[in-house]
């Protein structure tokens, strides 16, 4: 195996952990990334999909408690039962519509120019949802959540099949604007990841199984491996960040990373490869 395509795998693995759970897109983090290190082409982007499965581990682990009672539960419990539905509600849009257009978002979005442009569209949007003083929130806990709030914040997911917007950012950001507490949107955002991206990495194995072979095993494994690592120390410092603090810092990242992309790009200063 080249070690220098190991590297790269690292670093991959590296950036998705770091974004997966951020308000920040992780897609659009390792879109850029693999235009740095020419890591690019159809086997690129099924590695970064795929990849995210280390992360939906990390938060698996994080919440095991929760997770393992759950499922427990399914049987006869029904906070656990009602717990599980408004999971499965939420997943379903963003499933459905990536089913349908994963092909063509692909084929057309998967682009720095793309990225850097809803970077800073997304950015907008979390500034102006965080300082709307008349937000009520209806909904303190997950378990406080109802069959309509849970589809609401699906929908919202589904504005993050466009790289660049931010699977956390669209649920997180979305579930505050529909009336949950900045704990609940962001507890029910990473437990809506589960299956999310559980599920988009097995479809996107299973539809480019063609492009791998054996050979690309231990790409996965190192990626899979420091996406996990580094992903499970973000989600732990993340729950401790939002106890006393907003999201806005995240938006003038967004907004300062997207400008320089679109700079950079401009003048030809990086050749960013799509």
């Amino acid at each position: 195996m080249d070690i220098v395509l190991l590297v790269k795998a690292a670093v991959m693995g590296i950036v998705e952990g770091l974004t997966e759970f951020l308000p920040i897109s992780s897609t659009g983090h390792l879109i850029l990334a693999g235009s740095l290190l020419h890591f690019t082409g159809e086997a690129a982007k099924t590695f970064d999909i795929a990849i995210q499965s280390g992360a939906i581990f990390a938060v698996i682990l994080v919440y095991w408690q929760r997770v393992r009672e759950t499922f427990a539960g399914l049987g006869s419990e029904p906070r656990a039962q009602r717990f599980a539905l408004n999971v499965a509600i939420g997943f379903l849009p963003a499933a459905v519509l990536g089913v349908l257009f994963n092909k063509a978002i692909k084929a057309h979005l998967f682009t720095p120019q793309v990225v850097a442009a809803t970077f800073i569209i997304g950015a907008f949007v979390i500034l102006w949802a965080e300082r709307r003083t008349a937000r009520a929130v209806r909904v303190q806990t997950v378990d406080e959540m109802t069959p309509v709030d849970a589809l609401k914040v699906g929908l919202a997911q589904c504005l993050a099949l466009v790289p660049g917007t931010s699977r956390s950012g669209a649920t997180i950001i979305g579930g505050m604007l529909f009336g949950l507490s900045r704990k609940a949107a962001t507890d029910f955002s990473f437990f809506l990841a589960i299956p999310t991206l559980i599920g988009a990495g097995i479809y996107s194995l299973y539809k480019e199984r063609a492009l791998l072979s054996a050979a690309d095993v231990p790409l996965f494994v190192v990626g899979l491996v420091l996406s996990f690592l580094s992903a499970w120390l973000c989600v732990r410092w993340l729950l401790r960040y939002i106890a006393t603090h907003d999201f806005v810092p995240f938006a003038w990242y967004r907004i300062v990373f997207g400008l320089i992309v679109l700079a950079t790009w401009w003048t030809g200063a990086v050749v960013w490869a799509e």
